[in-house]
């Protein structure tokens, strides 16, 4: 936990409400972000994703497993997170485990659905390649590097990010004349199929401090939040996850209010980090 004094928690407060936060920013506008691709040679895909002090590194890889029974047309995505223990000294002992499944489960809702994958953001069809026997399992590890705030969005930025610098080897499938026979793969080491992430969305969460929500907050004005709602938003404005976090409860028209306030700022959030991937790919 952040240790404030009385004063700077109601320097805090007070500045919010004026809408002029303690780093100058206004209440709707992001810390500056920075972006590498192909951080991690060994990954099919990985980034680096900076948001003011805040550190993220998601790696992607791509084994070839089977589709699961109930959904024999779709590959699968998994999500991991851990806490390096000097990201931040709450991460110090069992801290990190716990905060590590909370984000995990927090992704899994506004990038998969839920555990099941059903409703998932990421295009889970794209990752078959012949229906119920041969599909892409896609691992997808989060790393906190640096915590000062806003870890969820952060973490969806650079899994966003990581997935646009994936490469899927390109499979040759040899179909044997029984379809109860396993089919024979070919998996080529120079042809790679990039990943679409037009539909990949961003998290928006939305802090509220007082009477006012912000965005990107830092670790000092999480401290003073008496709930938070995490809005899963592609490029379309089409919302594929909602998750929230801490006690008090809201009012749903305050929920739908938030909700359009992370549309309106999801498109500005997208823009600048296509601008940065773009970016990234060209330093490589």
């Amino acid at each position: 936990m952040v240790g404030l004094s009385e004063g700077e928690k109601h320097f805090i407060r007070g500045g919010i409400a004026q809408d002029l936060r303690t780093d100058g920013r206004r209440r709707l506008q992001f810390r500056a972000i920075s972006v590498e691709t192909g951080v991690i040679p060994q990954a099919n895909g990985s980034a680096r994703v900076r948001l003011g002090a805040t550190e993220v590194i998601a790696t992607v890889k791509a084994e070839l497993g089977k589709p699961s029974i109930l959904h024999p047309d779709k590959g699968k995505v998994s999500i991991f997170v851990d806490c390096s223990p000097t990201a931040a000294p709450m991460f110090e002992g069992r801290g990190s485990e716990e905060f590590s499944a909370e984000l995990c489960v927090a992704l899994q809702r506004c990038l998969l659905g839920g555990k099941s994958g059903a409703g998932a953001a990421i295009d889970l069809s794209s990752l078959i390649v012949v229906d119920g026997k041969v599909c892409w399992d896609l691992y997808i590890d989060g790393l906190v590097v640096s915590s000062d705030g806003n870890l969820l969005d952060a973490l969806a930025a650079a899994i966003k990010v990581a997935l646009s610098d994936t490469g899927i080897p390109k499979v040759n499938v040899s179909l044997s004349a029984t379809t109860d026979e396993e089919p024979e793969v070919n998996v080529s080491d120079e042809e790679f199929l990039q990943f679409d992430t037009s539909s990949v969305p961003v998290i928006v969460t939305l802090t509220k401090v007082g009477k006012h929500y912000i965005v990107d907050a830092t670790s000092e004005e999480e401290s003073q939040m008496s709930s938070a709602v995490s809005v899963s938003v592609n490029r379309h404005g089409q919302i594929r996850g909602l998750t929230k976090r801490g006690g008090a409860g809201l009012d749903p028209s305050v929920i739908f209010d938030m909700i359009s306030v992370a549309k309106h700022v999801s498109r500005q959030f997208i823009s600048v980090l296509d601008s940065e991937i773009l970016a990234a790919e060209a330093a490589e």
